[in-house]
């Protein structure tokens, strides 16, 4: 919550004040001290103090800084024993601080005016995030902040459409994946390049990708184990069953599970495109 100009400053003041006397001299600064701080919050200007803290509680000072798009920034600056000798320590919600040019004769103004043109080289960098934020699916973060640089986004078939559209610009379409090249793709589903040593998976113990979607806009490729295990998790998978009787033998199509002898096939749709997939089972 904010605080008024007046309760900002009496607070401040009254913490400076309020010193305990057990405290000792040692850990208080020398009066000037004090007076100098009060003077230069007074030239950044009391309401945008937020609070103040810690050696009377002015070695610890947040303020509010609102940028050119109207966005609310809160920036620390905590001031150090021998200030202003050296700069004070900075942390505010931006993706990386800027390098404070710094003087003896520097004051907080000069920290703030430095801060507020750093703001201004990120008007652009945020603008775009928020493009990202309104028009992509994001799924972390789930509360982006400004200082969050990173999103992590849905992936579907309109993603080209939806990056497109936040970029202003027509992108070329997915390169073909080739598997057979010297360097390996990741699988789609895992995110892998190899498989894991396991004598679980057998002959696929450490593989690469094998199998790759034709549809050529698509091409994405998977391991084939990966892609069996993704298809056995959805329910519009099929399977060609061979049912057999005394008298004669009928090939049907049924859902999974069914416990009959099978063409160790499973039909389902491609992850990223919806094409049709189909993958072998080499393990019934």
């Amino acid at each position: 919550m904010a605080l008024h100009a007046t309760s900002s400053r009496d607070s401040v003041r009254a913490a400076a004040e309020g010193e305990p006397e057990w405290a000792g001299d040692a850990s208080r600064r020398p009066a000037a001290f004090y007076s100098a701080v009060f003077a230069q919050i007074e030239e950044v200007g009391w309401e945008r103090l937020v609070s103040g803290k810690g050696d009377g509680g002015v070695s610890c000072l947040v303020f509010r800084i609102l940028d050119d798009q109207g966005r609310n920034h809160l920036l620390e600056i905590t001031l150090p024993m021998n200030y202003p000798s050296s700069p004070p320590c900075l942390v505010a919600d931006v993706p990386y601080l800027p390098e404070l040019q710094w003087s003896k004769g520097s004051r907080l103004k000069d920290v703030v005016c430095q801060f507020q043109e750093h703001l201004k080289i990120l008007q652009d960098y945020w603008s775009i995030m928020d493009d990202i934020d309104k028009v992509l699916w994001v799924v972390d973060p789930t509360k982006p902040t400004f200082a969050m640089s990173h999103r992590r986004i849905a992936l579907d078939k309109k993603f080209h459409e939806n990056l497109s559209t936040v970029l202003d610009f027509a992108l070329p379409p997915p390169p073909s994946v080739n598997i057979e090249d010297d360097e390996q793709v990741d699988c789609g589903i895992c995110y892998a390049k190899h498989l894991p040593i396991d004598d679980e998976l057998g002959t696929h113990s450490g593989g690469t990708t094998d199998y790759t979607c034709e549809n050529p806009s698509c091409s994405r490729a998977f391991h084939s184990v990966c892609l069996r295990d993704w298809l056995r998790a959805i329910t519009t998978t099929r399977q060609y069953v061979k049912m057999i009787n005394t008298q004669e033998a009928k090939t049907i199509f049924l859902p999974l599970p069914y416990e009959l002898v099978s063409f160790d096939v499973l039909f389902g749709n491609c992850p990223y495109c919806s094409d049709p997939v189909a993958v072998k089972i080499t393990d019934r």
